[in-house]
């Protein structure tokens, strides 16, 4: 099994490469379409702004090989700004155009929510609760504490495709599954023995 991890110029790579080592695989860090072509499983990380990310993105030739990766079935797993990407649009600065892989739109938390003060962005250990079975959550008990760092969340047109949530004044989407696509909002890479647990997950997909 070739896995790799997406090397657009943004994004954790070494700690999730570590991690993904921890759990006994090995994943190679890949920065062009050729290499994402070799691979059986991708993992595309991200932190930081998603108007910079998904520019890096187009700048480096990588959306359309993104996009044929999934449309051929291989397993996909996005992280943060990698779940973000999935979608039409982000509202992040101005209205920018995503992978449309699914449909729906990225929106920022309110700093008033459900009639409560939050601070923004979301940051730190949270819980989740799923909706449905996901393999990527296999093993694990519900109100699981994974870590959390983000200003914006993911609203799919499709809310099937939501297999767990998260509260923080309010439901959002915290990962998402759909066929041969995983996503998460939170960091597995930083969320300790639950992480490790989900990225296990996926090198068993």
């Amino acid at each position: 099994m070739m896995l790799g991890i997406l090397d657009y110029g943004m994004g954790n790579l070494r700690s999730v490469q570590k991690a993904i080592q921890r759990v006994g695989s090995d994943a190679m860090i890949v920065s062009t379409p050729a290499e994402i072509q070799t691979l059986d499983k991708l993992i595309l990380p991200g932190v930081g702004a998603f108007t910079d990310g998904i520019a890096n993105i187009r700048q480096m030739n990588l959306e359309e090989a993104i996009r044929d990766f999934v449309a051929v079935g291989k397993p996909y797993l996005g992280i943060c700004m990698g779940l973000q990407f999935l979608f039409d649009r982000s509202q992040e600065d101005a209205p920018n155009q995503g992978l449309s892989i699914l449909p729906g739109r990225v929106v920022r938390f309110c700093e008033q929510r459900s009639n409560q003060r939050i601070k923004v962005p979301h940051m730190g250990w949270n819980t989740i609760t799923w909706q449905r079975d996901d393999p990527l959550l296999v093993g694990l008990p519900q109100e699981s504490f994974v870590y959390f760092v983000h200003s914006f969340y993911a609203l799919p047109d499709d809310e099937t495709v939501i297999s767990a949530r998260c509260d923080y004044a309010g439901a959002f989407c915290a990962t998402v599954w759909k066929n041969n696509v995983w996503a998460t909002q939170f960091h597995p890479e930083k969320s300790q023995q639950v992480g490790l647990h989900i990225l296990k997950n996926f090198t068993l997909l």
